[in-house]
């Protein structure tokens, strides 16, 4: 599961990482609590030359939705069913993406109930796998994507048994599509030491909250 996301880096040096053509919508950055459902950097190719970033809702709308609230909101998508799911087959084939951020959040329970979250990152910003899909209804249409996750590896199975898919840089265009097939054996679980996390203050737990405070250890 990943459910929430911090992006920090800049759009310019975003668009220089991923050598992506920026569009002119992106959402304003710095932003240290992203929710499901708000616009979020979305990095499309064709080929290394003329890959794109561009703005996508973060919640994929299957096409058969006739409104964005008509099912499940899907942020998330399993690696191990990607191909399988209705929702998912098509674009697991032909709109893969990936999604710049600078960390994300998951959460654990005390054992009062209480919800601790925890800010999990690296030294470099993460392209995140994910897939993405156009819908349209009537006069409404979106663009839209969800994050792959996976199974967690041992360091981040210490507080969640889901983490998301994590695409090497040197891997970027055949996740892209622009390096033929093979897609599919890069949806694993990040090496050990590739992530660390500390605990941050419970106020990230509002989808109201915001500021750099936000990630600070507790």
């Amino acid at each position: 599961m990943c459910g929430r996301i911090a992006i920090t880096l800049p759009t310019d040096a975003m668009a220089q990482l991923f050598s992506a053509m920026p569009a002119n919508n992106l959402p304003d950055v710095p932003n240290f609590n992203v929710c499901p459902t708000n616009q979020i950097h979305v990095v499309l190719g064709e080929d290394e030359a003329a890959r794109r970033l561009v703005s996508m809702r973060w919640g994929f709308i299957p096409n058969w939705y006739k409104s964005p609230s008509d099912g499940p909101l899907l942020i998330n998508a399993r690696a191990e069913t990607l191909a399988e799911k209705p929702a998912f087959r098509s674009a697991c084939r032909s709109r893969r993406c990936l999604i710049p951020v600078t960390g994300f959040y998951e959460w654990t329970k005390d054992s009062a109930g209480v919800r601790w979250p925890w800010y999990i990152s690296a030294e470099a910003p993460l392209a995140l796998a994910g897939v993405w899909q156009d819908w349209a209804f009537g006069d409404e249409s979106l663009s839209t994507c969800a994050i792959v996750t996976t199974r967690a590896n041992d360091t981040l199975s210490q507080i969640h048994h889901r983490m998301p898919v994590v695409i090497d840089e040197e891997d970027w265009g055949l996740w892209l599509g622009e390096q033929g097939h093979g897609a599919a054996a890069l949806m694993k679980a990040a090496p050990e030491d590739l992530l660390s996390f500390y605990q941050v203050d419970r106020a990230v737990n509002s989808n109201r909250a915001s500021g750099p405070e936000l990630l600070e250890p507790l």
